[in-house]
């Protein structure tokens, strides 16, 4: 039996500690604050445990992929040792001339954690260009530690929200396991187009830091900033 919680508000009051020269007024709001991130950690943790007790997905076709070598293959390769494989498809098609900036943001802070990812999961990131246009931009970024696949042709993109019936991309961070021989779709973020009001649809929790951090901070995320490929000062 899971035992009671203490209230957000207790543990807040008994949390909080005032920095130098805080005044109370700031002590007082830091607080209330300080218990509603107590709640938004609380539900966090019900909706991972809401996921993790997802009953099994739909069992995948045997789709094809090519790898850094040239060859053609399948599931096997992309799962390795694990049983439990996070692909992100994103948007670098043969059409696109440069990657999507946000996909871009997304894959840049896998990068470094994918070799703390890969003790636990099999990671892989998809895209409809050939491999080694993908790997070209991944080492102009300098990111070291991904697996790169191209789809064998466009099933699997469209099959899995990847690609729109009139060939518009999308991005799809989805979750398979294999089990007894078979691999099912464990879990895909479905949040496209559900954003509120003055909101960009995005995850909850949003997987990418970079939006996490600006969270943290008086401006927040602004209204018309998005990540850029340059932003013309070298960085």
């Amino acid at each position: 039996m899971t035992a009671s919680l203490q209230p957000a508000t207790a543990l807040a009051r008994a949390a909080s500690q005032p920095y130098p020269n805080d005044s109370s007024e700031y002590r007082a709001a830091r607080t209330a604050l300080l218990a509603e991130e107590i709640e938004l950690r609380r539900h966090i943790e019900r909706v991972a445990a809401q996921r993790r007790a997802l009953p099994p997905g739909g069992v995948a076709a045997d789709y094809e992929f090519r790898d850094e070598n040239g060859k053609t293959v399948g599931w096997k390769a992309l799962f390795g040792a694990h049983d439990t494989l996070v692909t992100y498809f994103w948007m670098y098609g043969p059409q696109r001339e440069r990657p999507c900036p946000m996909c871009t943001a997304f894959i840049g802070s896998l990068d470094i954690p994918a070799r703390d990812l890969s003790q636990r999961v099999a990671l892989a990131v998809i895209g409809r260009s050939p491999v080694e246009r993908q790997l070209a931009f991944a080492r102009e970024r300098g990111w070291k530690n991904l697996k790169f696949y191209a789809t064998v042709g466009d099933r699997f993109a469209r099959d899995y929200r990847g690609l729109a019936p009139n060939g518009e991309e999308w991005p799809a961070l989805d979750v398979w396991v294999r089990r007894d021989g078979q691999v099912r779709h464990f879990w895909g973020s479905e949040l496209g187009g559900t954003a509120d009001p003055g909101q960009d649809p995005r995850g909850a929790p949003d997987p990418t830091p970079l939006w996490n951090i600006l969270d943290l901070t008086p401006g927040g995320r602004g209204t018309d900033w998005y990540p850029r490929l340059d932003y013309g000062n070298g960085a």
